[in-house]
């Protein structure tokens, strides 16, 4: 599972690491949380990478109101191909979702204590998400996400059994080419991360609340 993550790294890293175009300046974002908005590389319909704006937890497009329907914010990779709520998006709109690290907890319950689990040394990695767009009866509309999820590798393990499905930056092409119409080779592209791609630090209790925010949150680690 994921239920929080962080943004931190600046536009021109993220035009760099995701070969993206990047309409405006944004800022450093330590506690991302469900129903918020956040960033996603996906392609456009000429087929170029853009960063876009949505709203964390996904909306099927068949849903009648969103009022009566519990937004999704992940989605187990070993069947979204097969998953009504996912299917679709499975086949025709994948995503990236940037971040430098995600967050799970330890401890007994009021007592948990977060750790942030980035790459080694820092930096950007794309975790494997899916978008939809619904539309209302009014004419409203909404884009939304989710996080695709794998069986935890050994680092994640003692933590917790799922994580994040990782893409490579040398997979990107192929995870967002959704022109096949099918989700087949996307699908065998979700494992878990290597062993060593990740490392796991401890970061301050205040990020419990999904309202304190800032570098303050990951202390003295850097």
């Amino acid at each position: 599972m994921c239920s929080r993550y962080s943004f931190t790294s600046p536009p021109e890293a993220v035009r760099s690491y995701f070969g993206a175009f990047v309409r405006e300046e944004f800022p450093p974002r330590y506690n991302i949380a469900p129903t918020q908005p956040v960033h996603i590389v996906r392609n456009n319909a000429r087929g170029v990478r853009e960063l876009e704006l949505v709203r964390w937890g996904l909306i099927p497009s068949w849903v009648k109101d969103p009022r009566e329907f519990s937004t999704l914010i992940n989605a187990r990779s070993e069947t979204a191909a097969e998953k009504p709520s996912f299917r679709a998006s499975m086949r025709h709109r994948r995503c990236l979702v940037p971040t430098d690290g995600f967050y799970e907890w330890t401890g007994e319950k009021g007592h948990k204590l977060p750790h942030l689990i980035r790459p080694r040394g820092g930096g950007l990695m794309a975790m494997a998400g899916i978008w939809d767009h619904w539309i209302g009866a009014d004419g409203s509309e909404i884009e939304t996400m989710a996080i695709l999820t794998v069986a935890a590798n050994r680092t994640m393990a003692p933590i917790h059994d799922r994580m994040p499905a990782i893409i490579a930056p040398g997979q990107f092409d192929l995870w967002l080419d959704v022109s096949s119409g099918t989700s087949t080779i996307a699908t065998a592209m979700l494992a878990p991360a290597p062993d060593d791609l990740l490392e796991v630090v401890s970061v301050s209790p205040r990020l419990n609340n999904p309202r304190n925010e800032g570098p303050e949150l990951w202390g003295a680690i850097g």
